[in-house]
């Protein structure tokens, strides 16, 4: 396995100095891309060259578009074939990569990008599989059960990328990889990407990738930007006492709290409602229809707080997240490293808080290690702020009874909201369209006036139901 330069070597950073398409190149110049991140400039001459790759990177390095890149300036757009397959480990990470796949191939036309992911109905897929594609970006289960069903032909795939495939693993989907594995050529080119590198991993690229370039970005994270606290707690009723003094204390827009195990999730986020928090829960044994509520509600600022595993929460791509707490020490630190990594992005600040006690000793160390300082536990918050009851989120979901199959647009829903009488542009937030719901986010004090404005107003012409999300 060969090695790339380090961090600390000199890279040229400059995208114009990579053998592109000018296609990609012009369409980077449009994005604002100039400069590219360590991930990008460590992998992509390797990748257009056709070498296979394991790149190992946190959430927010800059993976997608490095493969991205490299898949689209390898493709042929007049070969109407499956091309390229990449698979992720949940529906909502594959949504993510295909429309940044989508958003970098805009200046090569006709490019066909198909999802095929669990949890929605097989019909449409089928019906877009019929009509043929050159990219398919899924999760493997649903790959599976198309190819079973004869539906899916992988016998032109030349390019096969596993995208958080230590997650993939996790989640149980090693007979499924396997299987793809071996129903794509032989003769392909293989990148596998992954926060973390179990054995597992190693043991798929020693099978199924020949002679991979080896990518390490190295996950730190500047103390400028990312606050680390703390906190020694006895018992679980430590944990929660904490965990809500630091919510009262920080009023955080946005704070997801890890937990080790689907059933803390649940008993964490009950315990949170109880006492007045707004809170969502992700983890494994939700139906696709709740996870997708769930994650809207968050995603739009109408939930404050999330409590997640670290499988239910990978892949989620949500902006400005004030804090992150982890409720117990990370089974290993690069997955503390990959939750911490969650906040201050984009140059914000950010905060992580973390619980332990005096079993986790030998994985504190491991973290001083890392953070190259003593852990000394802090003093909570007073106590007195248990008095005081959560705030609540600035903005509330309305759902409405239409989507796109009606035709309803997001210039429909701002139109109607903001026409005669109607509320401020500034207090509507995030718009999203299904194919037979909508979702508008609203300033809190404005929701009975922009529900007025959906039922009673016109919305395309005519009248819709909608109402308050809860």
């Amino acid at each position: 396995m060969s090695q790339t330069p380090t961090n600390d070597q000199q890279v040229n950073l400059d995208f114009t100095s990579l053998p592109l398409k000018r296609e990609l190149t012009d369409n980077l110049a449009t994005m604002g891309y100039a400069q590219m991140t360590p991930i990008q400039a460590q992998s992509l001459p390797a990748i257009l060259n056709g070498e296979d790759v394991i790149g190992q990177g946190k959430t927010g390095s800059g993976k997608t578009a490095a493969f991205g890149l490299g898949l689209l300036n390898k493709l042929n757009v007049k070969r109407f074939r499956i091309q390229t397959m990449v698979l992720c480990p949940t529906r909502e990470l594959a949504d993510q990569v295909a429309k940044e796949l989508r958003t970098l191939a805009r200046g090569i036309h006709n490019i066909k990008i198909l999802t095929l992911c669990g949890g929605v109905p097989m019909g449409p897929q089928i019906g877009s599989l019929e009509h043929g594609a050159h990219i398919i970006v899924g999760t493997p289960g649903r790959i599976i059960d198309h190819l079973d069903r004869g539906r899916l032909d992988l016998e032109n795939v030349d390019t096969l990328i596993l995208d958080e495939a230590d997650r993939m693993l996790e989640m149980g989907f090693q007979r499924e990889l396997d299987a793809i594995m071996l129903a794509v050529p032989r003769e392909r080119q293989t990148l596998l990407f992954s926060a973390t590198f179990p054995d597992q991993i190693k043991t798929i690229s020693e099978q199924f990738l020949v002679n991979p370039v080896m990518v390490k970005v190295t996950a730190t994270h500047d103390s400028s930007s990312i606050e680390q606290h703390f906190y020694e707690c006895g018992n679980n009723n430590d944990r929660m006492r904490a965990l809500q003094l630091l919510l009262l204390d920080r009023n955080p827009e946005s704070a997801v709290v890890f937990c080790n195990t689907k059933r803390e999730t649940k008993d964490v986020a009950a315990k949170l409602s109880n006492a007045g928090f707004s809170v969502v829960a992700l983890h494994g044994d939700l139906e696709q229809r709740d996870r997708d509520l769930m994650l809207l509600k968050f995603a739009n600022k109408s939930a404050s707080v999330m409590v997640a595993t670290d499988v239910a929460a990978r892949g989620l791509d949500i902006d400005a997240l004030d804090m992150v707490v982890n409720y117990h020490v990370a089974y290993d630190t690069e997955v503390h490293i990959h939750r911490v990594g969650r906040t201050g992005r984009a140059g914000s600040k950010g905060a992580a808080f973390t619980f332990f006690n005096h079993e986790d000793g030998y994985k504190i160390g491991l973290i001083e290690d890392l953070l190259g300082r003593d852990i000394v536990a802090e003093g909570l918050p007073s106590e007195s702020l248990l008095d005081k009851m959560p705030a609540q989120p600035a903005m509330v979901t309305i759902q409405i009874d239409g989507g796109k199959k009606n035709k309803v647009r997001p210039g429909d829903i701002l139109g109607c909201l903001t026409g005669d009488n109607g509320i401020e542009g500034s207090e509507v937030g995030k718009i999203k369209i299904t194919d037979f719901r909508s979702y508008v986010a609203v300033k809190r004090q404005v929701v009975r006036r922009a529900l007025n404005k959906i039922t009673k107003g016109k919305l395309k012409g005519r009248n819709y139901r909608a109402w308050e999300l809860k």
